[in-house]
């Protein structure tokens, strides 16, 4: 197992490597281009807009602009203002050494942008994913061994409609019932509040935490436990009518350990593969959810970088996804050999 990760991580650092070349290219060539936010001032001189674009290294042909993106410009003098003194803002070292270089519209460090939202996003997903594996999980399994039962007939149209109704439109929805329709009876305030972490104005309270969680949550949940039990229910079908499930039953094994023990445990290995094209939603987050309840993540500051054409933004953004996205393949065959004995990768 060991030798066959390391194998998976020197594979994955040309592709990762391609991966960049192609976002930023496809990124730098988009209309627009990243001083259109600048260019809404009617009052910008022509010589700002140049040292502007000298500032933001966008005077160079796009392969040097690539090159200085990855390892940096630190090597030689960037006098941005023309005074003859290199400025510690044109210089960078480049993402080989963790710099991902100054945000177009905060001229704050990217990386430390992105730090700042990170684990807003990883809070909200985080308590997701576990909602929905704590209600589909058992929701699948129940509906497999209950086949054609009601229970599996209201499992079934649940999973139509949760995977049927849009996002942005049940999440209005709610804010519609919970904010603008009722209140609390004891103070008057609406049930549940529309967007954010946390209220203001009052002190850290894990009861109004919860509260700001419930509508976001609960939207973005829907649909991965529709699609989530559904998809279990098909794989649990197909693994309790093998022959070993018939094999267990017949050495008298009880019923609880014959599926918790034999059935779910395969049944969960194209799971684990849903899973692991999910997981990167933990580092990016859900831009419509965290747009319709105001939540601070990195969804949010996802759209305000694509809106703004704020480029390190959205290559810094979505070259760690892409990251992400190969490391959570490589955990998700690791969960394969540990869920299944029979698949080995030495």
């Amino acid at each position: 197992m060991g030798r066959y990760v390391v194998r998976r991580l020197l594979q994955a650092i040309p592709m990762l490597f391609l991966i960049s070349i192609l976002l930023f290219f496809l990124v730098n060539i988009t209309p627009g281009g990243p001083l259109a936010g600048f260019s809404r001032s009617r009052h910008m001189k022509p010589e700002k807009r140049e040292m502007l674009k000298r500032q933001f290294g966008l005077d160079k042909p796009l392969p040097v602009r690539y090159v200085v993106w990855l390892i940096g410009n630190d090597w030689m003098r960037v006098d941005v203002d023309g005074d003859g003194i290199a400025d510690s803002y044109g210089t960078r070292k480049g993402i080989l050494r963790g710099d991902f270089g100054f945000s177009f519209s905060t001229r704050r460090p990217v990386l430390g942008e992105i730090m700042d939202r990170l684990p807003n996003t990883v809070y909200l997903m985080g308590v997701t994913f576990v909602v929905v594996f704590i209600l589909a999980i058992p929701i699948g399994v129940v509906s497999a061994v209950k086949q054609y039962s009601f229970f599996d007939i209201a499992v079934t149209t649940f999973s139509f409609a949760g995977q049927a109704i849009p996002e942005f439109w049940f999440g209005l929805i709610l804010i519609l019932i919970f904010y603008a329709t009722l209140n609390n009876p004891f103070t008057g305030q609406p049930l549940l509040p529309s967007g954010g972490m946390y209220t203001l104005e009052a002190g850290f309270s894990i009861w109004d935490r919860i509260r700001h969680l419930i509508m976001p949550v609960t939207t973005q949940a829907l649909g991965w436990i529709a699609w989530y039990s559904r998809f279990l229910r098909s794989s649990m079908l197909d693994v309790i009518h093998q022959d070993y499930i018939r094999t267990a039953r017949a050495k008298g094994l009880h019923e609880r350990i014959v599926l918790g023990r034999h059935a779910l445990k395969n049944a969960l290995i194209p799971l684990v593969t849903m899973f692991a094209l999910d997981l990167p939603y933990l580092f990016g987050g859900a831009v419509v959810i965290e747009m319709i309840f105001s939540w601070p993540g990195m969804g949010r500051l996802y759209y305000q970088a694509a809106l703004l054409r704020d480029y390190p933004m959205l290559m810094a953004i979505l070259v760690i996804s892409a990251g992400i996205m190969i490391l959570s393949n490589l955990l998700a065959d690791i969960l394969y050999a540990f869920l299944d004995p029979r698949i080995h990768y030495d």
